[in-house]
């Protein structure tokens, strides 16, 4: 699937999500706020974020639902349709 993806909106959602963990005035964690991944997590969407791991796993659910949202907010249309 070809995309013209929006990396603007892609970088304003990543600046805004580093606002999340922002401590110390101007510090920001790089990794994703644990809060967010532990309701993701009781939603259905990802497995147990609690781990060794520097990664989380999708569920079937999580990978659709991550994929509209996506597409909903950083894919450029074309006009045309799929």
């Amino acid at each position: 699937m070809n995309m013209n993806i929006d990396t603007a909106a892609i970088d304003d959602a990543v600046l805004a999500l580093l606002y999340l963990t922002v401590h110390d005035h101007n510090r920001a964690w790089k990794s994703m706020d644990w809060d967010a991944l532990s309701r993701l997590h009781d939603r259905g969407f990802i497995g147990d974020p609690v781990n060794k791991a520097k990664s989380v796993i999708l569920t079937e659910e999580g990978l659709r639902e991550a994929e509209r949202l996506f597409k909903q907010h950083f894919v450029i249309s074309d006009g045309k349709t799929e």
